[in-house]
């Protein structure tokens, strides 16, 4: 059996929990503070996906902040798929998220599947009952259309809502995404 090597960038704002996204994937727990990611952090885990596919996965932490973007160009290249990722009490990284995918698209030189991820679903329900943070609150059927709004480019798109946190749909984050690369033709 051949394992197959799928490099996916994780993409979106700085402090939209990326790092913890992909720090919980590897078992390396939940830190509620980090140093922010110079230019892109690196990892790899192994999977095996239904049908005996043996893939590794090599995860590009991009990050988020503005002043890294012509360093950020470079670590697209042949970029399989991608997480773009906002925080769900964060409107502003939800907004800017189409500019995540156009930088994507942009630089990977092709239109790659994508797993939208609406992190830190946690702290929604901390929010909503505070006046001043419920307006900044992203909601499910938001984070939806959205994801529909990118399929309709001809992307395979998916949309999970998770929070590094606890752990909710993280695993499931990376899965999906290697489950849309082989549908893409990840394997050819």
């Amino acid at each position: 059996m051949v394992t197959a090597l799928f490099k996916v960038v994780l993409m979106g704002d700085g402090s939209v929990g990326k790092t913890s996204l992909r720090r919980t994937y590897m078992g390396e727990g939940f830190r509620a503070n980090y140093m922010i990611t110079i230019g892109a952090d690196f990892a790899v885990k192994k999977m095996q996906l239904e049908g005996g596919h043996d893939v590794s996965i090599q995860i590009w932490d991009l990050a988020g902040q503005d002043h890294f973007k012509s360093v950020r160009a470079t670590f697209y290249k042949g970029a399989q798929g991608a997480l773009a990722v906002y925080s769900t009490v964060e409107r502003k990284s939800f907004d800017n998220l189409m500019n995540w995918v156009d930088e994507c698209w942009t630089n990977a030189g092709k239109k790659i599947p994508i797993v939208l991820i609406a992190n830190k679903t946690d702290l929604r329900d901390q929010f909503k009952d505070n006046p001043v943070m419920a307006q900044t609150i992203v909601t499910t059927e938001e984070g939806q259309k959205l994801a529909a709004d990118i399929a309709s480019h001809g992307v395979i798109t998916s949309f999970l809502e998770t929070s590094a946190k606890t752990g909710q749909n993280v695993e499931a984050s990376f899965l999906e995404l290697a489950i849309k690369i082989l549908e893409a033709g990840g394997l050819a």
